[in-house]
């Protein structure tokens, strides 16, 4: 587990979403392409695509779960690959990103609008790149899932 990646993706989430709240909350959207890509607060109190809503002490619980166990994992397992590594670090501070939010605010705070999807923030990207790199490496790289001995 690499803390570094961890710690500056879960900053750079944060100060993001504190600047939505700050400045974004009371303007509501704000076009940077009109009609494209917005920037639009939203408080989203469900996961993905807003299901589940009102259910935080569900997602609470079920992220300190995952990410104990993923980064037990990590600290046992020194030796596994780099990309591995890498696709664990970014799900584990994406999750740990919106569970700030979800213990801190009661909700997570979602920021980016492409128009044609669900408004999301950076733990989100953090969450679907790492999760998707994970699958690729399971159903493709499987050489990359072996973990090397004696790696500090």
């Amino acid at each position: 587990m690499n803390i570094l990646i961890i710690a500056v993706l879960v900053a750079l989430d944060q100060t993001l979403k504190l600047w939505a709240l700050r400045f974004l909350a009371s303007a509501g959207s704000i076009p940077v392409i009109s009609g494209i890509f917005h920037l639009t607060y939203v408080e989203n109190r469900g996961a993905a695509f807003g299901v589940l809503q009102n259910k935080r002490w569900f997602f609470i619980i079920l992220t300190v779960v995952i990410v104990s166990g993923v980064m037990y994992f990590m600290h046992k397992n020194k030796g596994m690959n780099t990309y591995l590594r890498l696709s664990l670090d970014l799900v584990v501070a994406g999750a740990i990103g919106n569970l700030i939010d979800r213990v801190r605010l009661g909700f997570v705070v979602d920021f980016l609008d492409f128009r044609i999807w669900p408004v999301f923030n950076i733990a989100d990207i953090c969450v679907v790149v790492g999760g998707i790199s994970l699958a690729y490496i399971l159903l493709f790289k499987s050489e990359m899932l072996e973990i090397r001995e004696g790696k500090f």
